[in-house]
Protein backbone atom coordinates (compact mmCIF):
# COMPACT_ATOMS: atom_id res chain seq x y z
CA UNK A 1 0.00 0.00 0.00
CA UNK A 2 1.46 3.68 -1.01
CA UNK A 3 2.02 6.04 1.46
CA UNK A 4 -0.61 8.49 -0.25
CA UNK A 5 -3.50 5.59 -0.01
CA UNK A 6 -2.63 5.47 3.35
CA UNK A 7 -2.87 9.30 4.04
CA UNK A 8 -5.99 9.30 2.27
CA UNK A 9 -7.30 6.53 4.21
CA UNK A 10 -6.53 8.09 7.74
CA UNK A 11 -7.98 11.55 6.63
CA UNK A 12 -10.97 9.60 6.28
CA UNK A 13 -11.33 7.95 9.28
CA UNK A 14 -10.59 11.35 10.71
CA UNK A 15 -13.19 13.05 8.70
CA UNK A 16 -15.96 10.31 9.75
CA UNK A 17 -14.73 10.78 13.49
CA UNK A 18 -14.93 14.73 13.55
CA UNK A 19 -18.89 14.05 12.06
CA UNK A 20 -19.10 11.63 14.84
CA UNK A 21 -18.03 13.36 17.19
CA UNK A 22 -20.00 16.36 16.68
CA UNK A 23 -23.59 14.48 15.55
CA UNK A 24 -23.13 12.63 19.04
CA UNK A 25 -22.30 15.80 20.60
CA UNK A 26 -26.16 17.32 19.86
CA UNK A 27 -27.81 13.79 20.26
CA UNK A 28 -26.84 14.22 23.89
CA UNK A 29 -27.67 18.14 24.45
CA UNK A 30 -30.61 16.55 26.76
CA UNK A 31 -27.62 16.03 28.92
CA UNK A 32 -27.28 19.47 29.92
CA UNK A 33 -30.23 20.00 31.93
CA UNK A 34 -29.22 16.80 33.92
CA UNK A 35 -26.62 16.57 36.59
CA UNK A 36 -25.36 14.00 34.84
CA UNK A 37 -22.02 13.86 32.17
CA UNK A 38 -22.62 12.08 29.07
CA UNK A 39 -19.88 9.26 31.01
CA UNK A 40 -21.75 9.00 34.08
CA UNK A 41 -25.16 7.95 32.02
CA UNK A 42 -22.64 5.40 30.36
CA UNK A 43 -21.58 3.82 33.14
CA UNK A 44 -25.50 3.59 34.78
CA UNK A 45 -26.98 2.11 32.16
CA UNK A 46 -24.24 -0.67 31.87
CA UNK A 47 -25.16 -1.29 35.66
CA UNK A 48 -28.59 -1.33 34.29
CA UNK A 49 -28.39 -3.66 32.09
CA UNK A 50 -25.75 -6.25 34.12
CA UNK A 51 -23.35 -5.98 31.86
CA UNK A 52 -20.33 -4.91 34.25
CA UNK A 53 -20.05 -5.19 38.14
CA UNK A 54 -16.69 -4.70 38.72
CA UNK A 55 -14.81 -1.38 38.18
CA UNK A 56 -12.07 -3.28 36.23
CA UNK A 57 -14.62 -4.91 34.01
CA UNK A 58 -16.37 -1.65 33.93
CA UNK A 59 -13.00 0.24 33.06
CA UNK A 60 -12.16 -2.18 30.28
CA UNK A 61 -15.91 -2.17 28.40
CA UNK A 62 -16.20 1.49 28.47
CA UNK A 63 -12.66 2.39 28.03
CA UNK A 64 -12.27 4.47 30.86
CA UNK A 65 -9.02 5.76 32.97
CA UNK A 66 -9.38 3.82 36.57
CA UNK A 67 -8.44 6.64 38.65
CA UNK A 68 -11.69 8.58 37.14
CA UNK A 69 -13.66 5.92 36.83
CA UNK A 70 -12.82 5.31 41.05
CA UNK A 71 -13.99 9.29 41.81
CA UNK A 72 -16.96 9.06 39.74
CA UNK A 73 -18.02 5.67 41.57
CA UNK A 74 -17.17 7.33 44.90
CA UNK A 75 -19.67 10.02 43.87
CA UNK A 76 -21.95 7.76 43.10
CA UNK A 77 -21.62 5.85 46.12
CA UNK A 78 -22.43 9.62 48.24
CA UNK A 79 -25.47 9.86 46.27
CA UNK A 80 -26.35 6.39 47.18
CA UNK A 81 -27.00 5.31 43.42
CA UNK A 82 -24.69 2.61 43.83
CA UNK A 83 -24.33 -0.14 46.37
CA UNK A 84 -20.80 -2.18 46.67
CA UNK A 85 -20.34 -5.65 48.36
CA UNK A 86 -16.92 -7.70 48.39
CA UNK A 87 -16.59 -10.50 45.50
CA UNK A 88 -16.73 -14.38 46.36
CA UNK A 89 -14.68 -14.78 43.60
CA UNK A 90 -12.06 -11.94 44.16
CA UNK A 91 -11.47 -10.30 47.64
CA UNK A 92 -9.51 -7.76 45.82
CA UNK A 93 -12.64 -6.66 43.69
CA UNK A 94 -16.06 -5.47 44.59
CA UNK A 95 -19.27 -6.26 43.19
CA UNK A 96 -20.97 -3.17 42.24
CA UNK A 97 -24.77 -2.69 41.79
CA UNK A 98 -27.66 0.47 41.19
CA UNK A 99 -29.77 0.95 44.21
CA UNK A 100 -33.15 1.98 43.58
CA UNK A 101 -32.12 5.42 43.85
CA UNK A 102 -29.67 4.53 41.03
CA UNK A 103 -32.36 2.85 39.29
CA UNK A 104 -35.00 5.84 39.03
CA UNK A 105 -32.48 8.81 38.50
CA UNK A 106 -31.69 6.41 35.13
CA UNK A 107 -34.45 5.79 34.01
CA UNK A 108 -35.71 9.62 32.62
CA UNK A 109 -32.32 9.64 31.18
CA UNK A 110 -32.33 6.17 29.10
CA UNK A 111 -36.42 7.53 28.26
CA UNK A 112 -34.25 10.73 26.71
CA UNK A 113 -31.59 8.77 24.83
CA UNK A 114 -34.03 6.86 23.52
CA UNK A 115 -36.13 10.00 22.29
CA UNK A 116 -33.38 11.52 20.95
CA UNK A 117 -31.83 8.22 18.88
CA UNK A 118 -35.55 7.80 17.58
CA UNK A 119 -36.32 11.75 16.49
CA UNK A 120 -32.87 11.27 14.32
CA UNK A 121 -33.85 8.28 12.88
CA UNK A 122 -37.72 9.68 12.32
CA UNK A 123 -35.88 12.12 9.82
CA UNK A 124 -35.20 8.95 7.42
CA UNK A 125 -36.99 6.23 5.34
CA UNK A 126 -37.53 2.89 6.32
CA UNK A 127 -34.73 1.73 4.53
CA UNK A 128 -32.17 4.63 4.77
CA UNK A 129 -32.34 3.44 8.84
CA UNK A 130 -31.69 0.00 7.52
CA UNK A 131 -29.01 0.87 5.94
CA UNK A 132 -27.38 3.10 9.07
CA UNK A 133 -27.76 0.55 11.67
CA UNK A 134 -26.45 -2.64 8.92
CA UNK A 135 -23.34 0.06 8.47
CA UNK A 136 -23.11 0.65 12.23
CA UNK A 137 -23.03 -3.16 12.44
CA UNK A 138 -20.16 -3.42 9.88
CA UNK A 139 -18.01 -0.60 11.96
CA UNK A 140 -18.50 -2.31 14.72
CA UNK A 141 -17.66 -5.92 13.41
CA UNK A 142 -14.48 -4.64 11.81
CA UNK A 143 -12.73 -2.09 14.48
CA UNK A 144 -14.17 -3.62 17.81
CA UNK A 145 -12.01 -5.24 19.90
CA UNK A 146 -14.37 -7.70 20.94
CA UNK A 147 -13.25 -11.46 20.48
CA UNK A 148 -13.86 -12.18 16.62
CA UNK A 149 -14.86 -15.85 17.80
CA UNK A 150 -18.77 -14.41 17.92
CA UNK A 151 -21.53 -16.96 17.11
CA UNK A 152 -21.92 -17.65 13.04
CA UNK A 153 -25.33 -18.35 12.15
CA UNK A 154 -26.35 -19.60 8.71
CA UNK A 155 -29.19 -18.68 6.75
CA UNK A 156 -30.86 -18.70 3.99
CA UNK A 157 -30.69 -15.82 1.41
CA UNK A 158 -33.19 -12.22 2.31
CA UNK A 159 -33.88 -9.75 -0.46
CA UNK A 160 -30.70 -7.74 -1.81
CA UNK A 161 -28.41 -10.66 -0.80
CA UNK A 162 -27.76 -11.80 -4.41
CA UNK A 163 -27.25 -8.27 -5.47
CA UNK A 164 -24.54 -7.85 -2.07
CA UNK A 165 -23.01 -11.04 -3.19
CA UNK A 166 -22.17 -10.49 -6.35
CA UNK A 167 -20.75 -6.89 -5.69
CA UNK A 168 -18.49 -7.94 -2.34
CA UNK A 169 -17.04 -10.74 -4.48
CA UNK A 170 -16.46 -9.15 -7.55
CA UNK A 171 -14.93 -6.07 -4.83
CA UNK A 172 -12.40 -9.05 -3.29
CA UNK A 173 -11.08 -10.75 -6.22
CA UNK A 174 -10.83 -7.49 -8.27
CA UNK A 175 -8.58 -6.46 -5.29
CA UNK A 176 -7.27 -8.84 -4.14
CA UNK A 177 -6.13 -10.98 -7.60
CA UNK A 178 -6.92 -8.32 -10.07
CA UNK A 179 -9.66 -10.43 -11.52
CA UNK A 180 -11.50 -7.92 -14.13
CA UNK A 181 -15.39 -7.37 -14.63
CA UNK A 182 -16.12 -11.02 -16.39
CA UNK A 183 -16.02 -12.47 -13.20
CA UNK A 184 -18.81 -9.92 -11.99
CA UNK A 185 -20.70 -11.23 -15.00
CA UNK A 186 -20.41 -15.01 -14.19
CA UNK A 187 -21.40 -13.83 -10.81
CA UNK A 188 -23.92 -12.29 -11.75
CA UNK A 189 -25.24 -15.09 -13.99
CA UNK A 190 -24.99 -17.79 -11.79
CA UNK A 191 -27.06 -15.91 -8.72
CA UNK A 192 -29.90 -14.66 -11.97
CA UNK A 193 -29.72 -18.92 -12.50
CA UNK A 194 -30.34 -19.83 -9.10
CA UNK A 195 -32.34 -17.20 -7.57
CA UNK A 196 -35.10 -17.99 -11.08
CA UNK A 197 -35.33 -21.90 -11.26
CA UNK A 198 -33.36 -23.76 -8.48
CA UNK A 199 -34.65 -26.50 -7.19
CA UNK A 200 -34.87 -26.43 -3.39
CA UNK A 201 -34.62 -29.91 -2.11
CA UNK A 202 -31.43 -30.61 -4.17
CA UNK A 203 -30.10 -26.80 -4.20
CA UNK A 204 -29.61 -24.13 -1.81
CA UNK A 205 -28.01 -20.73 -0.70
CA UNK A 206 -26.23 -20.46 2.54
CA UNK A 207 -25.28 -17.19 4.12
CA UNK A 208 -23.29 -16.80 7.03
CA UNK A 209 -23.88 -13.92 9.42
CA UNK A 210 -22.01 -12.75 12.25
CA UNK A 211 -22.92 -9.94 14.59
CA UNK A 212 -25.49 -8.60 11.30
CA UNK A 213 -23.44 -8.50 9.39
CA UNK A 214 -22.68 -10.88 6.17
CA UNK A 215 -19.58 -12.92 7.29
CA UNK A 216 -19.59 -15.21 4.08
CA UNK A 217 -21.47 -17.30 1.75
CA UNK A 218 -21.51 -20.63 -0.37
CA UNK A 219 -24.09 -22.04 -3.24
CA UNK A 220 -24.53 -25.69 -3.84
CA UNK A 221 -26.39 -26.55 -7.62
CA UNK A 222 -27.14 -29.66 -9.38
CA UNK A 223 -23.79 -30.16 -11.90
CA UNK A 224 -25.32 -33.38 -12.96
CA UNK A 225 -27.83 -35.96 -11.40
CA UNK A 226 -25.50 -37.77 -9.28
CA UNK A 227 -23.12 -34.40 -8.24
CA UNK A 228 -23.74 -31.10 -6.69
CA UNK A 229 -21.40 -28.20 -7.27
CA UNK A 230 -20.35 -25.51 -4.89
CA UNK A 231 -20.10 -22.57 -5.98
CA UNK A 232 -19.60 -18.56 -4.74
CA UNK A 233 -18.05 -20.04 -1.59
CA UNK A 234 -16.01 -16.92 0.11
CA UNK A 235 -15.75 -15.65 3.84
CA UNK A 236 -15.15 -11.72 4.41
CA UNK A 237 -11.58 -11.22 5.19
CA UNK A 238 -11.64 -9.61 8.99
CA UNK A 239 -12.93 -12.84 9.69
CA UNK A 240 -10.81 -15.09 7.93
CA UNK A 241 -9.13 -18.38 9.78
CA UNK A 242 -11.54 -18.48 12.72
CA UNK A 243 -13.44 -21.64 10.75
CA UNK A 244 -15.97 -19.84 8.79
CA UNK A 245 -15.20 -21.48 5.69
CA UNK A 246 -15.03 -24.92 7.59
CA UNK A 247 -18.39 -24.65 8.48
CA UNK A 248 -19.96 -23.44 5.27
CA UNK A 249 -17.82 -26.39 3.80
CA UNK A 250 -19.52 -28.63 6.11
CA UNK A 251 -22.78 -27.74 5.29
CA UNK A 252 -22.81 -27.86 2.07
CA UNK A 253 -21.30 -31.58 2.51
CA UNK A 254 -24.42 -32.17 4.70
CA UNK A 255 -26.94 -30.50 2.19
CA UNK A 256 -25.39 -32.23 -0.69
CA UNK A 257 -25.55 -35.84 0.88
CA UNK A 258 -28.86 -35.42 2.22
CA UNK A 259 -30.10 -34.38 -1.35
CA UNK A 260 -29.31 -37.80 -2.33
CA UNK A 261 -25.90 -36.71 -4.50
CA UNK A 262 -23.06 -39.20 -4.23
CA UNK A 263 -20.43 -36.56 -5.00
CA UNK A 264 -19.19 -32.73 -4.23
CA UNK A 265 -17.19 -30.39 -6.66
CA UNK A 266 -15.92 -27.56 -7.23
CA UNK A 267 -13.87 -25.27 -9.66
CA UNK A 268 -11.26 -22.92 -8.17
CA UNK A 269 -7.99 -21.77 -9.34
CA UNK A 270 -3.99 -22.68 -8.41
CA UNK A 271 -3.73 -18.96 -7.01
CA UNK A 272 -5.95 -19.15 -4.44
CA UNK A 273 -4.20 -21.45 -1.56
CA UNK A 274 -6.63 -20.86 1.19
CA UNK A 275 -9.54 -22.12 -1.13
CA UNK A 276 -7.04 -24.97 -2.28
CA UNK A 277 -6.20 -25.54 1.77
CA UNK A 278 -9.72 -25.58 2.62
CA UNK A 279 -10.62 -28.08 -0.01
CA UNK A 280 -8.01 -30.48 1.19
CA UNK A 281 -8.73 -30.82 4.77
CA UNK A 282 -12.79 -31.26 3.78
CA UNK A 283 -11.63 -34.36 1.73
CA UNK A 284 -11.96 -33.17 -1.77
CA UNK A 285 -9.09 -34.49 -3.82
CA UNK A 286 -7.95 -32.71 -6.65
CA UNK A 287 -9.17 -34.47 -10.32
CA UNK A 288 -8.05 -31.89 -12.93
CA UNK A 289 -5.96 -28.68 -13.14
CA UNK A 290 -5.85 -27.48 -16.59
CA UNK A 291 -4.56 -23.46 -17.67
CA UNK A 292 -7.32 -20.66 -18.87
CA UNK A 293 -7.09 -17.15 -19.79
CA UNK A 294 -10.16 -16.40 -17.44
CA UNK A 295 -11.30 -13.10 -16.06
CA UNK A 296 -8.05 -10.68 -17.44
CA UNK A 297 -5.44 -13.15 -16.37
CA UNK A 298 -4.21 -16.59 -17.08
CA UNK A 299 -5.30 -19.02 -14.36
CA UNK A 300 -5.01 -22.47 -13.52
CA UNK A 301 -8.79 -23.73 -13.03
CA UNK A 302 -9.04 -26.67 -10.66
CA UNK A 303 -11.97 -29.20 -10.24
CA UNK A 304 -12.16 -30.81 -6.65
CA UNK A 305 -14.08 -33.50 -6.06
CA UNK A 306 -15.03 -35.15 -2.51
CA UNK A 307 -17.46 -38.21 -2.35
CA UNK A 308 -20.17 -38.39 -0.03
Amino acid sequence: MSDSTALRRAEAVRHFNRFYTKHIGELHDHLNNSEFSLTEVRVLRELALGRAQTASALARGLGLDSGYLSRLLTGFERRRLINRRPSTADARQSMLSLTDNGRAAYRPLDAAAIREVSAMLAKLADQSQEQLIGAMKLIERLIGEGPRHGAVMLRGPKTGDYGFLVQRQAQLFANGHGWDHRFEGLLARTVAAFSEEHDPQRETCMIAEQRGTVAGSALITQHAPDTAMVQMLYVEPDVQRLGIGTHLMNECVRFAARAGYTKLSVTTATALLDARRLFEHAGFIRMTAEPAQRFGRQLVLERWVRHL
